[in-house]
């Protein structure tokens, strides 16, 4: 249940258009429902201001689709990430209405359209086109959680004149959020270079000793630039969720 819909019940309510014995019928699954195999948050969005988001890895598509049918009868947009295309195809054999996303591995259903609540844009910046699929995933996160959002893909250091090329977005931004591979360092670079806050993307591109993204993460949350906070590697919904609730405030 989001805010619009539980402020419409009360309302309602207050001026005799729903007895309260009906009100309460549709309160009653705060604040979570439990199927079983899930136990939905229900009350996410009412706290957080958006609703629970399903991760993808390790469900069937029988449980995304229960747990996506119950989010949405609360009138909310539904995000699924890490969902790869076979099994996006199944849900969609059961919720029609769903969209698949191949470049950041989503699934969404949208009831409604997005309003935008972000107050500036949120900017992503990869460092290598290998890194592109963990930026798409935080570009759909930013995007359906109602943000204006900037791309800027392929900029790393070892051809940083690609990233000074495009100092209007950098400036422009009111969150950044920065994605590498291998040795990390195009964070700091940016976080030398704007008084934004910056959310550092580890990756798990790289070869031998980058260590399945260990090495971009420990050279991450080694920066000499002030104001980069970094995420668990590959985490691209995390860093987009993070940069939304700065962007909104």
């Amino acid at each position: 249940m989001n805010p619009e819909l539980l402020h419409k019940i009360l309302s309602e309510v207050a001026s005799g258009a729903m007895r309260p014995d009906a009100a309460m019928k549709r309160l009653k699954s705060l604040p979570f429902e439990d199927l079983g195999y899930a136990k939905i948050d229900t009350h996410r969005a009412l706290r957080k201001g958006f609703p629970e988001v399903i991760f993808g890895e390790g469900k069937t598509p029988e449980q995304i689709a229960g747990i996506m049918k119950k989010l949405h009868e609360g009138e909310n947009n539904v995000l699924v990430t890490r969902i790869d295309r076979e099994k996006a195809r199944a849900v969609a054999k059961k919720i029609r209405a769903s969209r698949y996303d191949e470049a950041s591995r989503t699934l969404t259903l949208t009831g409604k359209p997005v309003k935008i609540t972000g107050k500036g844009t949120i900017l992503i910046i990869c460092a290598g086109t290998s890194d592109i699929p963990v930026a798409e995933e935080a570009r759909a996160t930013a995007q359906i959680m109602g943000n204006r959002v900037e791309l800027l893909y392929d900029v790393g250091v070892a051809g940083i004149h690609r990233l000074l090329n495009h100092s209007d977005k950098l400036d422009n931004a009111s969150v950044v959020i920065v994605v590498a591979g291998m040795e990390g360092a195009l964070a700091s670079v940016v976080g030398g270079l704007v008084a934004k806050p910056i959310i550092a993307v580890p990756t798990s591109v790289g070869y031998g000793v980058s260590l399945g993204g260990l090495t971009a993460l420990m050279g991450m949350l080694n920066s000499c630039a002030s104001g980069v906070t970094v995420v668990n590697i590959d985490n691209g919904f995390g860093a987009a969720y993070a940069a939304s609730l700065i962007n909104r405030n």
